[in-house]
């Protein structure tokens, strides 16, 4: 059997038009709004049984009135066709059972926390926070084993900043999106203060110099 190819968002781009979902993070997201929970619970199921069908399983979130499918392939990190097809199937029971798009981006929030010494502080914020660590692109990271949180990474500084904040948000959105999220945060009173790393981040500052990075990724 043929490994599974692993998608970037380029990829699957096209083939989510007119969709729904979206494609950050490694995941394809798509939020439905129902006329009420019984209509909810009736997609759901729709679903579900489509999912046990292929074998493959959406994670869902579900209440009065809304729908919330997240699809991933973990076996490659990311999203294969698999998911593609499930996304499909999913609009099509969503289409024959009356829920309609909710427009709501994906968004992914990071604390990034500036400091010259990861193990003198790593400990204090994951007591405080109860959070777990792993292991990520950025080195240890800090992660909610509840799934709520925003994730917290440590950003090396050889010299301490003492003159800016040390602690900054970091939020990704889908790449299409990312121009736009960028404009309206400058419209809204912030500042850009550099966009050389772009499309990957833009970082921008509010009226008092807090910063916060726009950022994306490729998966």
């Amino acid at each position: 059997m043929n490994a599974p190819i692993y998608l970037s968002q380029t990829d699957t781009a096209p083939l989510l038009r007119g969709t729904a979902f979206m494609h950050l993070d490694g995941g394809l997201h798509a939020n439905y709004r129902t006329k009420d929970f019984a209509s909810a619970l009736a997609l759901v199921n729709a679903v579900g049984v489509v999912a046990e069908e292929s074998d493959h399983h959406p994670d869902v979130v579900f209440g009065w009135g809304t729908v919330t499918f997240h699809l991933s392939s973990h076996d490659v990190g990311g999203v294969t066709e698999r998911d593609v097809r499930l996304a499909l199937r999913i609009q099509e029971l969503a289409d024959a059972t009356g829920a309609t798009a909710r427009r709501l981006d994906p968004t992914r929030y990071d604390v990034a926390i500036d400091c010259t010494d990861v193990d003198s502080i790593i400990q204090f914020w994951k007591v405080g926070l109860d959070y777990r660590e792993v292991v990520g692109e950025d080195g240890t990271e800090l992660v909610d084993p509840r799934g709520q949180g925003p994730r917290v990474w440590f950003q090396h500084m050889e010299i301490a900043r003492t003159q800016r904040n040390r602690i900054h948000l970091d939020v990704y959105v889908p790449t299409a999106h990312a121009r736009a999220r960028v404009n309206a945060v400058i419209e809204a009173g912030g500042v850009l203060l550099t966009d050389e790393h772009a499309p990957e981040w833009w970082v921008l500052a509010d009226a008092e110099g807090n910063e916060m990075c726009v950022c994306t990724t490729d998966n």
